[in-house]
């Protein structure tokens, strides 16, 4: 089967299924200018499968925005430098069950079943180019080169998004959709910032010129998978040498999300308790998510990688230049040093909801851990509804968050491995779709409900007795 073919069959098949159809939703006016029903914000693999579990739903009077160029949405060819994916090949996160939309269906229709069989993992520029097939075959609706910068409320179900390029947009529900570090930042130590001129370091989630930096010694602090994808693409790219530091003195070697795909935790952990959900995400942050196999036999096969186990970073310092890292176990001199230090999840760093962020129900308001287990990355964290959508602190600012959904990483403890988890998008996307629709709905529930009584549109049309024709 060619692409064309496929793209054929996708049409057949969404017809098959009912897509598309008029909206139920009712329009909202303002003297401002368009309401939008939804406003997704975030054009990679979480908001691109929203707008069309939206679509699937009827609800069409939906925007994407996205801050990057066209093709450069998400991490894929920004800051992601892993070879392939870490998730299995066969995972279908964002198709809704339609089999020609599959990234198999997609990659057997240029390469046959065969190449599929050869393939272990996916390759990143290839799900890069699966997205954006997907976007362009469902015609999703997506303003790219639109960064969102904060969100008003206005009461009464609506919200402004004020944005950096243009005029500011109108919507009933806001869903978003902005991957890792959307519910946000990257974290970058004290450590670091105090000691060092900006020119001397980069976070592994930011562009990093490795070509620049041919024939120098980088310095990467941090264990996890990134450190491994970041040393690999330094050394490709010519560093000389490229040393990863980690506190553990172990190499980390569980991944606990293999565990959590294989007995249904992706789907079902919503289902858990405030205790259970707690009690599972501090053993999950507790591990560093290991580089794959694949991965690290690259990494060490160079002859300028080197790993420094129970090498925590003591003090950095610049000396006339040059980054100089001490560690229980001496000192090193670097050129430039990358942190692969992870991210910190609190609605209360994001710039977008500065207006709303201290009304936002946290994890510490609504849960009291046992003495002793506390844990202050989960405390800081929002507490969703089951629907993703953001609560209240007090039941007083509920309007002004009501229509307000954290599609992203911050999803995390409440909902499980889901808004930007290839692992989770499966069950997530129906859950989110779920949120939204059944909010759009209620909103209007006391219109509905009065309409559906006054309903008097006659369907049959027959009488009795029938006419019967005279002889």
């Amino acid at each position: 089967m060619s692409l064309d073919a496929l793209e054929a069959d996708l049409a057949r098949q969404l017809a098959l299924i009912g897509h598309g159809g008029a909206d139920w939703t009712r329009p909202r006016t303002h003297p401002d200018g368009h309401v939008y029903d939804v406003v997704i914000v975030g054009g990679g693999q979480s908001g691109l499968a929203a707008a069309f579990g939206l679509l699937r739903e009827r609800v069409s009077n939906i925007l994407v925005l996205d801050e990057n160029p066209p093709g450069l949405e998400g991490p894929w060819e920004t800051y992601a430098r892993m070879l392939t994916l870490r998730t299995p090949k066969d995972l279908t996160p964002i198709d809704f069950g339609v089999p020609a939309l599959t990234y198999r269906a997609w990659w057997e229709a240029q390469h046959g079943a065969e190449g599929w069989a050869a393939v272990d993992k996916i390759a990143r520029g290839d799900w890069m180019a699966y997205l954006r097939w997907y976007r362009r075959v469902l015609f999703l609706p997506v303003r790219n080169a639109c960064r969102l910068a904060t969100i008003e409320p206005l009461g009464d179900g609506l919200h402004r998004l004020h944005v950096a390029e243009g005029a500011p947009l109108l919507a009933r529900k806001v869903v978003l959709a902005t991957g890792i570090q959307g519910g946000g930042e990257w974290h970058t130590p004290d450590m670091i910032r105090d000691a060092l001129p900006r020119a001397r370091y980069a976070h592994t989630s930011e562009a990093i010129d490795f070509a620049a930096l041919a024939g120098k010694r980088i310095g990467i602090l941090g264990g996890g998978a990134s450190a491994f994808d970041n040393a690999n693409a330094a050394l490709m790219l010519g560093v000389a040498e490229a040393h990863v530091f980690m506190r553990r003195k172990v190499l980390p070697r569980i991944n606990p999300i293999r565990f959590m795909e294989r007995v249904g935790f992706t789907g079902r952990y919503p289902a858990l308790s405030d205790a259970e959900k707690y009690a599972v995400m501090a053993s999950f942050l507790g591990h560093n998510q290991p580089p794959t196999n694949d991965t690290f036999t690259r990494a060490a096969a160079w002859p300028g990688f080197e790993l420094h186990l129970g090498a925590p970073w003591l003090s950095v310092a610049d000396v006339d230049g040059v980054v100089r890292v001490t560690t229980p176990h001496g000192s090193h001199d670097f050129d430039f040093v990358v942190l692969s230090t992870g991210l910190i999840s609190d609605p209360g760093l994001r710039p977008e909801l500065r207006l709303v962020a201290d009304r936002i129900a946290r994890w510490a308001d609504r849960f009291a851990p046992a003495p002793g287990t506390e844990n202050a990355l989960i405390d800081a964290h929002p507490y969703l509804g089951p629907g993703f959508e953001l609560l209240p602190r007090d039941a007083a600012d509920a309007d002004a968050l009501h229509g307000l959904f954290a599609f992203n990483y911050s999803a995390l403890i409440s909902l499980g491995l889901s808004a930007s988890a290839l692992s989770g998008l499966q069950t997530a996307l129906p859950r989110v779709v779920k949120g939204v629709t059944d909010q759009l709905f209620l909103d209007d529930r006391e219109q509905l409900v009065a309409d559906l009584i006054a309903y008097e549109e006659a369907e049959f049309l027959g009488e009795w007795p029938p006419e019967r024709p005279t002889a």
